[in-house]
């Protein structure tokens, strides 16, 4: 099959060719599972999040107008099935889910999480995933997947002006986690 662009598949998509749904399935797997893996911190739940987005997606793709990107709306799917399973997992273990401010004290954890990674990315990855995760999420958006502070606001559901706060606010986490633990010493 010759390549597609994203907008024809979609549009093969909505005219019957579910099976080029495949396509859009390959091209956002990996990213949404990266996503979901992040918010959750369960790759069972990730995995059962990212086949519920996946299909959400499908059952609704023909109500996408493409007013935004794919990628903007697709994202937005994703976040609010990782809510949804957090807010149950909430109401389920009231104690399980720990506040967005809350206190990280990584301890002996830094040296598994250097030993384990393969490279200088994974590591910072592997540090963002030590901050709480709308944190991590919009750090991950903004960097990793490049989304514009307009697509995020889109994704996340909050304005442009909370969107830039919380990036900087992020930005400050990280760098205060990085200074923390001395992982300047191994990034540079």
């Amino acid at each position: 099959m010759k390549n597609l662009t994203e907008e024809e598949i979609i549009e093969s998509v909505k005219k019957g060719n579910h099976v080029d749904f495949a396509l859009l399935v390959d091209l956002y797997k990996d990213r949404a599972f990266t996503l979901l893996q992040k918010m959750l911190k369960n790759k069972m739940d990730a995995e059962e999040a990212l086949q519920d987005s996946f299909m959400k997606v499908f059952n609704s793709l023909s109500n996408f107008k493409g007013d935004s990107k794919f990628s903007t709306w697709f994202y937005r799917i994703v976040y609010n099935t990782a809510l949804t399973i957090i807010s149950n997992k909430k109401r389920k273990i009231a104690m399980e889910m720990s506040s967005v401010d809350e206190h990280f004290d990584l301890g002996d954890v830094d040296s598994k999480i250097y030993a384990q990674a393969e490279n200088h990315t994974q590591y910072v990855l592997q540090i963002v995933d030590k901050l709480p995760v709308r944190n991590a999420l919009v750090i991950i958006l903004f960097y990793i997947d490049g989304l514009s502070l307009n697509e995020i606001s889109n994704v996340l559901g909050i304005s442009i002006v909370n969107t830039k706060v919380l990036l900087h606010r992020s930005r400050n986490a990280l760098r205060e986690l990085v200074l923390k633990h001395n992982y300047q010493e191994v990034l540079l």
